[in-house]
């Protein structure tokens, strides 16, 4: 029973897990903000363009009877279909992925700045034309078949 215990407290303490447990959190949170944010600004603002019509309260009867709202439905005991509801959580939904996708492509875009690949060192040898063995870059002279690998400089013209 003690190795049980140690390999959950292993496991529940792991770094990944409690980046998980942090993450939930976040997201709890991020997710009653949105809701918030539909609740509370999108749907009346969507309700001026709709004929003033209230998400939450739309709804259909399934016994076929006609209710004045979804309050007076459900007190009658009637069946319903809350579209209403369906229709915030689509754009609770709409509304997440679109931060969701947002924020990760800006992390994508800030990782692909911080990890620009360094320029390519400037090369320190070159290769005999005549032997093929690898030497110095600034030789005129291959060390091992003695080549003449460029010519030197010529002298300045005298003035």
């Amino acid at each position: 029973m003690k190795g049980f215990f140690r390999e959950f407290k292993e496991f529940a303490l792991k770094g990944n897990m409690m980046d998980l447990a942090v993450g939930m959190i976040i997201g709890a949170a991020f997710t009653a903000i949105v809701q918030s944010l539909v609740n509370d600004i999108i749907n009346p603002f969507l309700g001026i363009f709709t004929g003033k019509i209230n998400f939450s309260d739309l709804f259909i009867a399934l016994d076929g009877k006609e209710y004045a709202s979804l309050a007076a439905a459900e007190k009658a005991g009637a069946a319903v279909i809350k579209y209403g509801s369906f229709l915030s959580a689509l754009i609770n939904f709409l509304i997440m992925a679109l931060v969701v996708f947002l924020l990760v492509k800006g992390l994508n875009k800030l990782r692909s700045l911080a990890e620009k690949p360094e320029a390519p060192a400037a090369p320190t040898t070159k290769v005999c034309p005549f032997c093929k063995t690898e030497i110095a870059i600034d030789a005129v002279r291959c060390p091992h078949c003695t080549s003449v690998l460029e010519e030197t400089p010529a002298a300045e013209p005298e003035k």
